[in-house]
């Protein structure tokens, strides 16, 4: 009997990747979704079911409502957990709510359901950079100005990039929950992606990085973008080093999933232009610092982040998610190209 995997929050941007690799490579899939009769949210699953007969079903769950993955869960041997709302500062309104409490508390419940599941040999959960550190100057201090999974986000609060914040509690609760096994009876591993970009599946998504690009083809920012760097990788890369975790009986710890080099809020908007029907929109340069600092609260932006991410870079590690994963990052180019692709044929 082939083995069964489940994938939390199934219709979300990474998780809906996922789910159609996993398809694509053969594979039996369960999927949670917070409601099955959606059709707007998971259409794109149910055309899946419909292309791969029988190898995708759909549970309803909650990450706050303790025992609702056990249905999806049972005689599955992998968990792949993604579910975790993803939103930029200036979108969270209530810390707690919108992020704090689905990360932390989704995640017990997830691995609760998973200690009283004995046919769970894995769990790959994603988190992200954010839970390594919290604001860019933070890199700053580790060595060589790398940034390494050797580390742990100490930064952040629920004040203070909150999305952050919820990430490293969420993968801090689930490393606690492993080593708690008596037996060690499932393996945890987790992908930690930078900026994730790329085509989306979903016909709507509430990812944070799709809100920053859907900002900047808005022309919001026609007026020019902040000095940032972000690590990048694309959406498709992020799905297959799940995959590739899983597969690897080897794999362990921490995979940092992003380009080596960072790059500027400005290349983005440059790699766009030649493609965009209304190129005008979006900016050549970056704006000086002073000018952003005053600018910056419009846009959600405290005096603090921005004393300690405009301008920063640094380099990163991430030889592990290349020489264990098997990644090959493809070109930005090609990323952002297909992504705005992807949303013109939706558009049409």
């Amino acid at each position: 009997m082939s083995k069964i995997s489940l994938v939390t929050g199934g219709g979300g941007y990474i998780a809906s990747h996922l789910v159609q690799q996993l398809l694509e490579d053969g594979n039996t899939v369960h999927a949670t979704v917070r409601n099955v009769k959606d059709e707007k949210k998971i259409g794109h699953l149910l055309s899946m079911q419909t292309k791969w007969p029988g190898k995708l079903t759909l549970f309803e769950a909650d990450l706050l409502t303790a025992r609702s993955f056990d249905a999806a869960m049972q005689q599955c041997s992998t968990v792949y957990h993604v579910a975790s709302p993803f939103f930029l500062e200036e979108q969270i309104k209530n810390p707690q709510k919108d992020v704090i409490e689905p990360a932390l508390r989704g995640t017990q419940n997830v691995l609760g359901a998973v200690e009283e599941n004995s046919n769970v040999e894995l769990v790959v959960m994603t988190s992200t950079v954010g839970a390594i550190f919290g604001d860019y100057a933070d890199v700053r201090s580790m060595e060589n100005n790398t940034l390494s999974e050797m580390y742990f986000n100490t930064s952040s609060t629920a004040t203070h990039n909150a999305y952050h914040f919820s990430k490293v509690l969420a993968e801090k609760e689930a490393w606690r929950l492993w080593e708690a096994q008596n037996k060690k009876r499932w393996k945890l591993v987790t992908i930690n992606p930078g900026l994730v970009l790329g085509p989306p599946l979903s016909p709507s998504s509430d990812s944070g990085s799709l809100f920053l690009i859907e900002e900047l083809l808005r022309g919001d920012l026609w007026f020019g973008v902040p000095d940032l760097w972000f690590t990048t990788v694309d959406v498709r890369e992020v799905a297959r080093a799940h995959i590739n975790a899983a597969q690897n009986p080897d794999s362990n710890g921490r995979y940092i999933l992003t380009e080596k080099e960072m790059t500027s809020f400005r290349s983005l908007s440059l790699i766009f232009r030649p493609l965009y029907n209304h190129p005008w929109r979006l900016p050549r340069h970056a704006i000086p610092n002073i000018v952003t600092r005053i600018v910056g609260p419009l846009f959600g932006l405290t005096q603090k982040w921005m004393s300690l991410n405009l301008g920063v870079k640094f380099s990163v590690d991430n030889h592990r998610s290349i020489e264990e994963l098997n990644i090959v990052y493809r070109p930005l180019e090609e990323t952002l190209e297909d992504y705005y692709k992807s949303i013109t044929e939706k558009e049409n």
